[in-house]
This record gives C-alpha cells, structure tokens and sequence, in this order.
C-alpha cells in the first residue's frame, strides 16, 4: 500500500492506494501557503499521519514545482512561496523510513493516465491539465519525459499574445472575464449568450495551445485534465474549429483528444513514482 500526495497552493490532497490501483481514503485540507516552510510541511506530516499504517511501503508526492526527480528536492514551488528550496525526499524519508519519491504534479497527472486510465497504451500521450495554471507532461513508451528539471513539457509559460498560455488557458482567463471557469461554465450550460462566448473564447484559446503542442511535439493524443476540463464540452467545439487552422490537415485527422475520466490520476500517478504498487 502507498500513501499519495496532491500538494497544491490551494488545496493538500492525500490518500492510500492500494495494489491494482484502488484509492481507499482522501484527506483533504486548505493548503497553509502563506505558512513558513516548516508549518507547510508539518501540515502534510499531520496529514499523513492519519493514514500512515505499518502496511505502507512507500510515499509518493505530486508538486507544481521545478524538482530535481533523483534528489527530491522540490524549488520555488508554485502557490507557496515559502517554499524555495525544499529537500522534500528526505525530509519524508527522515520521519517515515520508507521510501519516498516527488515529482511535479502535472507528470504525476500524466503517469496516472497513461498507466490506469484511457491513455494507457498510445506510444507518446501529452497530458495537459487546465486548471490554476497550465501544466503539460510528455509519456513516450509508457514512460515520463522529464527533462534535466522535471520541466519538460512545462507549455504553460510559453509566450502567446501580450503574455502566456497560461494566462489564456487556465482560471486566470475567466478571472479576466469578472467570473470563474465553473461560473461560465455553468452559464454557458445553461444557455446563456454571455456565458456561451465567453466559453467559445476559451476554446479558441486552447486550440492554439493544441496547435503549439502539436508543432513541438506531434503526439498521438492529447489529454486534458484538472478542473477545467471537466466543461470539455463547452468549449471543444470552438477548440477543433481552431486546430482546422494547423497546416497539415493529415495531422489534425490523425490526432485524438479527449477528457480523462480518471478521477484519481493524481493519486495513482504519485503512489507509482516508488515502482509498481505491490
């Protein structure tokens, strides 16, 4: 059994997975991102506490950071800016005695995914969550590209417009707009014209966050996860209508997008960072 670990600026998730997969108990808690470093971290302790059993051989911990995978040392951490530089492996193993592993969160997303949801099995899956922010991860064969940084994939930053894709493609557009994703959202459900256009706008948005992703790294599928995707049907029309636009129709034919149903691909993704549950 692993326990799991969804550090997020807002919210700490964390929970036991069992072997196959099952996740049996969810912890979660408001984040003390304004804590110093320490408090952010007894927090977590405090939480793990609650589920750590003597039938846990391992934790697995998803972070938005830059992470040096092989040292667990996670930096500048999104969301909480106490954490600069923090040697999370050992600070996990120090207190636990078992093996620890961190990786970002959007690959620990990926990982889940490609290993228990619908993209198992294509040979290269770029994963995107649009959410907070923008994250992307590439799985090539089964297995996470990190680059030197764990960085790899991170499209989020890229420049697009008068700032980034992130800024377009993830909360901080419908903050934009005087609202939020989920209140659009549920405008748009419901008919509403404003609600509607500003979804269509969205979607334009992440069409071209598709076509980048396309020219970088030509996957065979993509696929969307964090909160905002659960309106994935709001806005994948407006989404294909713009990826029309890319210069290879065979390449847009011949590439499949799609809505993770995995509800707990954080979990699985982090819990398998210390090898095959067991």
């Amino acid at each position: 059994m692993r326990i799991a670990i969804d550090l997020g600026g807002t919210n700490v998730r964390v929970a036991t997975v069992l072997p196959g997969g099952q996740v049996e108990r969810i912890i979660s808690e408001p984040c003390r991102s304004k804590g110093s470093e320490e408090e952010v971290l007894e927090h977590i302790f405090s939480l793990i506490d609650e589920l750590m059993t003597p039938e846990v051989d391992g934790i697995g911990i998803g972070v938005p950071s830059v992470v040096d995978t092989d040292k667990g040392i996670v930096y500048n951490v999104v969301g909480i800016p106490s954490w600069k530089e923090v040697h999370l492996k050992d600070r996990l193993e120090e207190r636990y005695h078992i093996p620890a592993s961190v990786d970002n969160d959007c690959n620990c997303f990926a990982l889940g995914v490609t290993s228990f949801g619908r993209g198992h099995g294509y040979r290269e899956a770029f994963c995107v969550t649009l959410g907070t922010g923008v994250g992307g991860s590439l799985v090539i064969d089964g297995q996470l590209y990190r680059g030197r940084n764990a960085g790899a994939g991170e499209i989020g930053s890229i420049p697009y417009l008068d700032r980034d894709y992130e800024y377009y493609c993830s909360s901080r557009f419908f903050v934009g707009k005087g609202t939020s994703g989920k209140e659009a959202a549920v405008a748009a459900a419901n008919g509403d014209p404003e609600g509607l256009k500003i979804m269509d706008e969205f979607g334009g948005h992440v069409g071209k966050l598709v076509q980048m992703i396309m020219f970088a790294y030509d996957p065979a599928v993509i696929i969307l996860g964090g909160s905002i995707s659960k309106a994935y049907p709001l806005f994948c029309d407006a989404m294909w209508k713009e990826i029309r636009n890319f210069p290879y129709p065979k390449s847009v034919e011949n590439l499949e997008i799609f809505q993770s149903e995995q509800v707990h691909a954080a979990f699985l993704g982090a819990a398998n960072l210390c090898g095959p549950i067991k």
